[in-house]
């Protein structure tokens, strides 16, 4: 770590709304963690006392104080979860990959937790790898879901794979649908926003196949760097989504032509989304 990157950050950011979480946030998206000594520095630059940022570090779930491995896995162990039998789960997590909850396998390809709740509770067990659900998971599902982690989750085919599936979507303030007819990603209509990051913006081009991660931006946006979208027709802010139950970035609300509503994390890389449907979500 070196303290110029920190102090750089710092001052990119002083007098900011909410300055010391997009100070950590920045911080985290280099080093994939918070190193102490990055927390000392912003103590001395920002001239707030270190019980102050060490109490933010903790309290959102999404920053670690500890390296984290390529591979995220998040058993839950909220009560619902728990009745169902998640402890035999996070038991069988630990036993796969010789870690406890809380650390990183030698190899640094994984870091194993447990989390109270994922919102996702008459699905459980669940485990959530690298932002995708799995629900009902049992102990013998999980070397299988270990597998398929390491091979890359993110590797769909949207042609054969029945989880993606087209949704078209409106803007949530002005109703203004937000398909764009004259550009195509994985061969359909994609859904066009502006998005924002720092004092950039410029256009966003999204999949419309729920399930893909396709997109086209116009803007050179960091990792883990967290977005702000707008409808490109009434210029609103989209805005008023539940926080990501992944890294409590908010979620980007959109409206489901026929019923429903599309929701998306604002950070860059963060694969979490949500389909509701009048109280069923996928």
């Amino acid at each position: 770590m070196k303290t110029q990157e920190i102090q750089t950050i710092v001052e990119k950011h002083a007098g900011q709304r909410g300055e010391l979480i997009s100070i950590l946030e920045e911080i985290q998206a280099r080093y994939s963690y918070l190193p102490e000594d990055a927390l000392r520095t912003v103590a001395e630059e920002t001239g707030r006392s270190l019980v102050d940022i060490y109490g933010v570090a903790t309290f959102y779930s999404w920053f670690s104080l500890k390296p984290r491995g390529k591979h995220l896995l998040s058993c839950c162990q909220g009560t619902a979860c728990h009745v169902r039998g998640a402890p035999r789960v996070a038991e069988e997590l630990q036993k796969q990959l010789k870690v406890r909850p809380g650390e990183t396998t030698p190899d640094g390809e994984f870091t194993l937790e447990t989390v109270n709740c994922l919102g996702a509770c008459a699905l459980g067990p669940i485990v959530v790898s690298d932002g995708h659900y799995f629900p009902n998971v049992g102990s013998a599902k999980v070397k299988d879901l270990i597998g398929k982690t390491r091979a890359g989750l993110d590797k769909v085919d949207v042609k054969s794979d029945q989880r993606i599936f087209p949704v078209h979507v409106n803007c949530a303030r002005c109703n203004h649908s937000l398909m764009d007819p004259t550009h195509f990603l994985d061969g359909i209509p994609a859904i066009r926003v502006t998005v924002s990051s720092g004092d950039n913006r410029g256009s966003l081009l999204l999949s419309s196949l729920y399930g893909s991660y396709t997109i086209q931006c116009e803007l050179e946006i960091p990792m883990d760097a967290v977005m702000h979208f707008y409808c490109p027709h009434c210029h609103a802010e989209l805005s008023g989504g539940s926080p990501c139950p992944d890294c409590d970035a908010r979620m980007v609300p959109m409206i489901v032509c026929g019923g429903g509503m599309l929701q998306i994390c604002s950070r860059r890389g963060c694969k979490s989304h949500r389909l509701d449907f009048d109280g069923m979500n996928l």
